[in-house]
């Protein structure tokens, strides 16, 4: 092989140059790219029940439309009423607590989850928690 270029392959490579283009990256072209869609529900001001219908819902809804991964927001529980009640736990019946619960108790819904984890600071920390859904078949 030489290590002379010829005067066509150097004009060709200061026209490309000169353009600006940029070459296709084939490396890329084969991947499988797969979107991950996100969504936020917030759950503050929702009584217990009415969350839970509410996460029913959006979780049945969500799995139907492609979301791949939710971002719950439940707070802290550091302003519920539950304290103020001896008779009600002050952990069982916030919705921190609750709403996991009950998605892990659903079998239908749990059918339709991968994975249930805690949020990371910047999605609301200890106030919020993500469910991972599987792909629709």
């Amino acid at each position: 092989m030489s290590n002379k270029i010829s005067d066509k392959d150097k004009k060709d490579w200061e026209d490309f140059l000169s353009k600006g283009e940029s070459l296709p990256d084939k490396d890329t072209k084969y991947i499988k790219k797969e979107i991950i869609r996100n969504h936020k529900f917030d759950l503050h001001g929702y009584s217990l029940d009415e969350a839970n219908n509410k996460i029913e819902s959006l979780i049945n809804q969500s799995y139907k439309n492609g979301v791949r991964k939710l971002v719950i927001i439940t707070g802290k529980g550091l302003h519920s009423e539950n304290e103020k009640n001896p008779y009600v736990s002050k952990n069982l019946g916030i919705l921190k607590f609750s709403v996991p619960d009950y998605i892990k108790k659903n079998a239908n819904l749990m059918s339709k989850i991968s994975n249930i984890t805690d949020a990371e600071i910047q999605d609301g920390g200890s106030g919020a928690f993500y469910i991972f859904l599987k792909k629709k078949l």
